[in-house]
């Protein structure tokens, strides 16, 4: 069994202590036509848990060793964040320095590019959080809630980054932003860390949201004294928060002058999620449809849209490919691209730099 190990390039008896000084997780071999990843864990029973792109994959353990590993067959180009899962919780994997927040790690393909920008995580670093914090009691949509401000590079224009929340504690965000307006990659701008409460409900194509945005938070973030442009206001989103972002630009014009959406659920229409598929619908969903629409079509002359979805997303990409469509036809400057991943932060992460770099014309 060590040619197992071997095969990877790892030495040493598996499970003495000269192969874990050199044992790292996962190790990526080429299978011929995509690569195959060794996950490797110290200790007892375990899993790998994917936060998309795959079933959980139990870990099998060499001999009468505190050694647990898995081979996981892997297509070419894939980013994919995942767990270790013991009977105690969900832990990063300690094997890996690639680290995601204090519980994921990363795990890539040599075939895809660096995300440059994004430093890795450890599960005992405590991410950095803007100074400025506003407290938003909201007349529309009711409760209050904590949104954080940072103005990267001293400040310009408003870059509002939907479920924030996700943005501040999952990935660092803030960090990347400051070292790729420092690199010259992004002009300075000011970033809104919107938290969501019940995204499911709030993104659905609801108008509330984008009112109390446009009439409650936009002004308090103009009055808070950070330094920010409110004339240019870009909109980035993920899954549920990129579909309730290009909704805002379509039946709230004028609001916003660009949207970055990666991997937009454009499968979603009124009733889908009660469906036994979701994503068994009509392509591009309620907001092809509304773009479809012969009376009152929107005019999106002048918006600069970036999409991106991840290669590996098959039944996401129908819907996605209709919105894209339609969204140029409408008048939009439109830029595609598709991401080395699933539905996963691990991909979006790097979209959301290049394509707020983009949308600002960077």
């Amino acid at each position: 069994m060590g040619e197992t190990f071997a095969r990877y390039g790892l030495t040493g008896e598996p499970g003495t202590e000269e192969f874990w000084r050199a044992a790292r997780s996962p190790a990526v071999a080429s299978d011929g036509e995509g690569w195959t990843a060794l996950f490797l864990w110290r200790g007892g029973p375990a899993r790998v848990v994917f936060e998309s792109w795959s079933q959980p994959v139990p870990l099998t353990r060499f001999g009468r060793t505190d050694c647990w590993y898995a081979e996981v067959a892997m297509p070419a180009r894939l980013r994919v964040t995942y767990q270790v899962e013991t009977g105690d919780g969900a832990f990063a994997d300690p094997l890996n320095p690639v680290g995601a927040g204090g519980e994921r790690s990363i795990a890539a393909t040599p075939d895809v590019a660096e995300q440059p920008y994004w430093p890795p995580v450890g599960p005992d670093d405590v991410l950095p959080l803007p100074d400025t914090r506003l407290r938003w009691a909201s007349a529309v949509l009711g409760g209050r809630r904590t949104v954080r401000v940072h103005p990267a590079g001293g400040g310009g224009p408003v870059v509002l980054l939907l479920d924030g929340d996700d943005w501040l504690h999952l990935h660092p965000a803030m960090t990347a932003f400051d070292a790729a307006v420092a690199a010259g990659a992004l002009p300075p701008v000011t970033l809104v860390f919107l938290p969501a409460r019940d995204r499911s409900h709030e993104y659905a194509c609801r108008p509330e949201l984008w009112r109390a945005v446009r009439d409650e938070l936009l002004p308090l973030v103009t009055g808070s004294g950070v330094p920010a442009d409110p004339g240019t206001l870009v909109v980035a989103g993920q899954s549920l928060g990129g579909l309730t972002a290009l909704y805002a630009a379509l039946e709230f014009p004028g609001l916003m002058t660009g949207v970055a959406c990666q991997s937009g659920s454009f499968w979603w229409e009124p009733g889908a999620e009660s469906r036994a598929d979701p994503l068994g619908g009509p392509a591009g969903g309620a907001v092809a449809a509304r773009l479809e629409r012969e009376r009152g079509r929107p005019d999106l002359s002048g918006l600069r849209v970036a999409f991106d979805v991840g290669e590996h997303e098959h039944r996401m990409l129908p819907h996605c490919e209709r919105v894209e469509s339609l969204v140029e036809r409408a008048g939009a400057i439109v830029r595609v691209s598709r991401s080395p991943s699933e539905h996963d932060r691990a991909g979006w992460r790097h979209a959301l730099l290049r394509d707020v770099a983009w949308v600002l014309g960077s």
